[in-house]
């Protein structure tokens, strides 16, 4: 029985580190469409939405692995010998796993910068298309106030 959960812990952590190069991927896209003077705001909500799901499944997969490791913890300490190839093949997942969460992190921290300064840049061009209105609103304005007056034709005859 024991075996069949450290099975599953290790198709656990392989799944949690295809779930990470996913993110990975999801974040270079997200640099991509921050970098785009053109983006969308749903290609961008999209991304965002996608990676959200694949980090609760990333959860999941850590809730799970917790669990488990619970219940076989005195067994794989037991019997070390027994199973060093699943233990070793697991501290080389685990290994991975954190070198790809540590890219994630810096990933984020990197987006996440050019986020606020591709949001700063949204917030003065709207500053920009506001001062316009006004500008042309107070045009409007004074033009409607002047006075119109009648043509008038200088007689330069005497």
């Amino acid at each position: 029985m024991e075996a069949n959960y450290i099975k599953i812990m290790v198709e656990s952590l392989e799944k949690k580190r295809d779930i990470l190069e996913q993110i990975i991927e999801l974040n270079r896209q997200q640099k991509l469409l921050l970098q785009d003077p053109n983006l969308l705001p749903d290609d961008f909500e999209k991304n965002m939405e996608y990676k959200s799901q694949q980090v609760d499944r990333l959860g999941l997969l850590d809730a799970g692995f917790e669990e488990l490791y619970a219940k076989v913890r005195d067994t794989l300490n037991e019997n070390r010998a027994q199973y060093a190839d699943e233990i070793q093949k697991m501290q080389s997942l685990i290994k991975d796993i954190t070198a790809k969460t540590n890219t994630v992190q810096t990933q984020e921290a990197r987006n996440r910068e050019e986020a606020s300064r591709k949001f700063a840049d949204v917030r003065e061009q709207v500053k920009g298309v506001r001062n316009s209105q006004k500008v042309v609103k107070q045009y409007y304005q004074t033009m409607m106030k002047q006075q119109t007056y009648s043509p008038q034709v200088i007689d330069n005859k005497k």
